[in-house]
């Protein structure tokens, strides 16, 4: 994914709303960004961190992006107009409560990839989380599901 592709992000900055269809976009955009921004949380991003977030980008996407996306998208210029968390508070509204908790999940495995988490890790984190409107429960990966269904007659174990 080429950066110039970051159209849903310019829609956002300026105020338009994103239809469903570019939903799916929207989410890969948002994941990029945010993941870049975190790896530049701590004044200067390495290649370390940019292999891995290509990585998590790639395991979350199923897309390959480059080096000089992740540079770019964690550039402090790209945000002059508004912050990461304002951007991340219009594209809530535009994203599934799924790919907000993987937003958050994937952030989370970001931060995990080195020995320490820093105290600005730790804040950035709790900006992001806010933003997104995303809940303690799925944080921990909970959703309402049907985890066990009743035995049918025919079951052996019955």
């Amino acid at each position: 994914m080429a950066i110039a592709d970051l159209k849903n992000v310019l829609k956002i900055f300026g105020g338009s709303d994103v239809s469903k269809d570019k939903q799916k976009d929207l989410f890969e955009e948002a994941l990029l960004m945010t993941l870049a921004r975190a790896a530049n949380a701590d004044v200067s991003i390495q290649n370390v961190e940019v292999e891995m977030i290509q990585g998590i980008l790639k395991k979350h996407t199923g897309k390959d992006f480059s080096s000089a996306d992740v540079r770019i998208a964690a550039r402090e210029e790209l945000y002059a107009e508004a912050t990461l968390v304002k951007y991340l508070r219009g594209v809530e509204k535009g994203l599934s409560e799924g790919h907000c908790s993987e937003i958050v999940q994937a952030l989370a495995e970001v931060f995990r990839s080195d020995a320490t988490i820093s105290a600005l890790e730790v804040d950035f984190f709790n900006n992001v989380v806010n933003a997104l409107n995303v809940t303690p429960a799925q944080i921990a990966g909970l959703t309402a599901c049907l985890l066990y269904t009743s035995p049918s007659p025919r079951d052996p174990l019955r």
